[in-house]
């Protein structure tokens, strides 16, 4: 497993638009996905050692979130014919076992990822109610083997973003595995 660094996207930078399906094929977009205040996108995928490290902090955030007024979306952009386990099937599966409480989708021809300079999974963006980036970087400092994943870094910035309060400006990047970009 190669470790990737997220690209780190500069603040202020405006949410792509998208519209992608989830694993049964149902199609949602960011702008039904933003609640009042934000949304919270995340990169992962199915098989990947650090997203299964951060599944337990990660599952109940989209409720959490929702609650305080900022929808959450994951998107899984692998290359299924390299990375099979990261089909569409598997992701309902996964989301399922997991006990997701935010749509799972999936970027097949892996456009929205280009479009958010995606690096790796976790790769981590929130925009506030105008679409503007506020925060990019890591999940939090936990890594798998060590500690269990608290999500405080995402936490703490959707924190702030729901209070009306600047999102801190230490911000440091995600680290996982890279984003199985289609050959060709």
């Amino acid at each position: 497993m190669a470790l990737t660094a997220s690209n780190m996207l500069s603040l202020g930078s405006a949410l792509p638009n998208f519209a992608l399906p989830d694993g049964q094929g149902t199609f949602r977009t960011d702008g039904e996905l933003a609640g009042p205040k934000g949304l919270f996108v995340i990169f992962i995928c199915n098989h990947c050692p650090y997203v299964k490290h951060i599944n337990p902090a990660l599952a109940p955030m989209g409720a959490e979130f929702a609650a305080l007024g900022v929808g959450m979306v994951a998107i899984s952009p692998n290359d299924v014919a390299q990375y099979p386990d990261d089909s569409p099937q598997r992701m309902v599966e996964v989301a399922r076992e997991a006990g997701y409480t935010f749509p799972y989708l999936y970027d097949e021809t892996q456009t929205v990822a280009r479009e958010f300079g995606a690096a790796c999974t976790p790769d981590l963006f929130l925009f506030d109610m105008h679409g503007r980036l506020v925060y990019r970087g890591q999940f939090d400092d936990t890594r798998p083997g060590g500690a269990p994943a608290t999500g405080e870094d995402i936490r703490r910035a959707v924190r702030a973003l729901s209070s009306g309060h600047p999102v801190v400006d230490d911000q440091r990047p995600s680290i996982g595995c890279g984003i199985k970009w289609k050959q060709g």
